[in-house]
């Protein structure tokens, strides 16, 4: 941690708890109290005028709150002549003035207190004797501005939420995100706008719609204000889980940053930033999460609004619903007529390639392509997360696309840029450097192929391709059903009367790239095998597939038999000699 006085106070803190909780349960007392002194210090030279202003207006008949944020110079306030230190006056009434005192801040504070679950843990503290012990800890800690800046109390709450991630028996990645991945993602994401983002006064939006404990939203935040101080990033955000809402919100307020555009709920049911739209956005989704719960949902809205709404293209198979955020970031874009957009988003690998033609994923990805979204995938190592070991891809979407790369799709196999961790977090094992970063931008930011070597073999590690190049059609190849004479059977009645009728046993179907003609392809692929083939043409789809471990394989020759041969020999000879040595 990098203040070592406030980590030694906070572990004293969970000295107290030991036994009463359980390490997994530290945070949930840690973090809303951390929060809580924080604010209490921050609000302390504006209490007299708070108080003072809330007097005048009421007696005037007017709403104080707009006055009080005023006074408090601050995008909140508390009404309450307490404090943390006034609190310790009265131990016998410790529960009821705390409970009083969180009451008097203004709402956007009550809500993250609500979503913490405090008053449970208030409770539970009342019960094992330690409220007051716990509260005159946090009341003995100076978090005033003036002595941990925003900066380094942001560092410290940040570094407290990974702790208690990596203590609870929850899953830490379903809260979580590796710093180095969110720095990958930001530094691609606004790689081609350091310019534009270096000029003073710059205001940009960004908005993440799986927010989870605020991670992506801060780093981006830090990366920009180092390109240019003068710099404002507002970020929006929304999150399903109460508690990482809850972290998001503090992070953000403990940051001195406005928290009124971070929701609550499920962003796929009830988006809580309708009609909004935003320069960059990132994202890291639940992998292969099921939406049957808001499956009605997202079905009324796709049949009723089509493309009007967000899922107009199509809709993944219920088992994964990871292209459903994807679409909703597609429908966050700012049009291209007014500045555009472009978003990083992590996905498991299923979105690539899951679904035939004409099922809903081929069709997210042919809208994806077709109107020439998607910048650049990017393979990662596997192990790089808290709580799965699958490779995962980093996609790079964008509606205003630099011309070199309109029509084109750029892969990046960074699944070897990896070093092992010291230690070992859950199932991530593998982290990306510095280094590794800053070459993954560049292969982006130069936007050509690249090889590397490897024993002497040059093995693509970038490869450019046009968008339609992962498209193809699938055609339905029928056959003739034969009577028992092998003569061809004819249809007697209706559209296809006196035409072959086809038998089902013998149907089979074809991919043809889009490139490829169609006629051509089944003259030399099929009907030297078939001559009595047709295409039903009424069947035949368009699909769209992205196979990514493909356009990176390199094949290996095998070892010369004689080489193997050997090797075998070699181990007999051993093993001969050990079984001798044991009947001697």
């Amino acid at each position: 941690m990098s203040n070592p006085n406030l980590s030694s106070f906070i572990w004293s803190v969970a000295d107290l708890l030991r036994g009463d909780y359980k390490q997994s349960e530290y945070g949930k007392v840690i973090l809303p109290f951390t929060v809580l002194r924080r604010l209490d210090c921050v609000l302390e030279a504006t209490k007299p005028a708070v108080l003072a202003e809330r007097a005048l207006r009421e007696k005037a008949g007017i709403n104080p709150e707009p006055f009080l944020r005023r006074a408090s110079q601050q995008l909140f306030f508390n009404t309450s002549p307490l404090d943390l230190k006034k609190l310790m006056g009265d131990h016998d009434h410790i529960g009821e003035n705390l409970r009083a005192y969180l009451q008097a801040f203004s709402p956007e504070v009550r809500d993250i207190f609500e979503s913490f679950e405090f008053h449970t843990q208030i409770d539970k503290l009342t019960k094992s004797g330690l409220l007051y012990l716990v509260t005159e800890k946090f009341a003995n800690i100076d978090l005033h501005p003036d002595t941990v800046s925003n900066d380094e109390m942001g560092t410290v709450f940040e570094e407290l939420i990974r702790k208690f991630a990596e203590l609870s028996n929850e899953t830490a990645g379903e809260h979580f995100t590796p710093r180095e991945v969110i720095r990958l993602m930001v530094n691609l994401l606004f790689i081609e706008d350091d310019q534009a983002l270096t000029k003073p006064g710059v205001v940009r939006s960004l908005y993440d719609p799986t927010a989870g404990t605020g991670g992506m939203l801060s780093v981006a935040d830090e990366h920009l204000a180092s390109l240019n101080p003068d710099a404002r990033l507002v970020m929006y955000g929304q999150e399903l889980n109460p508690e990482s809402y809850a972290i998001c919100k503090a992070d953000m307020l403990i940051k001195g940053q406005d928290i009124a555009n971070i929701i609550f709920g499920n962003t796929l049911s009830a988006d809580g930033l309708l009609g909004k739209h935003f320069d960059y956005m990132l994202s890291n989704p639940p992998f292969g999460v099921e939406w049957k719960k808001i499956e009605k949902d997202i079905r009324k809205e796709a049949e009723q609004m089509g493309f009007n709404g967000r899922f107009g293209p199509g809709l993944p198979r219920v088992s994964d619903g990871s292209l459903l955020f994807l679409l909703h970031l597609v429908s966050k874009m700012r049009p291209a007529v007014d500045g555009g957009s472009r978003f990083g988003i992590v996905l498991n690998g299923s979105p690539l390639f899951t679904g035939g033609a004409g099922s809903g994923e081929s069709e997210i990805r042919r809208y994806m392509l077709e109107n020439d979204l998607v910048e650049a995938i990017i393979g990662l190592p596997t192990d790089m997360f808290y709580n799965t070991g699958i490779s995962t891809y980093v996609w790079i979407v964008s509606n205003r696309k630099p011309a070199a790369r309109r029509g084109k799709l750029q892969l990046i196999d960074a699944s070897n840029f990896w070093q092992k961790m010291r230690k070992s977090l859950g199932s991530k094992r593998k982290e990306l450097s510095p280094e590794h970063i800053d070459e993954i931008t560049r292969l982006f930011g130069q936007f050509e192929e690249a090889n590397t070597d490897a024993e002497g073999t040059p093995v693509p590690i970038s490869r450019i391709f046009k968008n339609e190049d992962f498209g193809y059609r699938t055609i339905t190849v029928e056959r003739p059903t034969r009577d028992e004479a092998g003569n061809i059977v004819l249809a007697t009645k209706g559209k296809a009367k006196g035409k072959p009728v086809p038998d089902s046993s013998l149907r089979d179907t074809e991919n043809v790239p889009l490139s490829e003609d169609v006629h051509t392809y089944f003259k030399r692929e099929v009907l030297p095998h078939a001559p009595d083939a047709w295409i039903d043409s009424d069947k035949t789809k368009v699909g769209y597939e992205i196979p990514f471990n493909r356009h990176f394989y390199v094949f290996k020759p095998p070892r010369p038999l004689a080489e193997i041969d050997a090797e075998l020999k070699g181990v007999t000879d051993r093993i001969l000699t050990l079984i001798n040595g044991l009947t001697a």
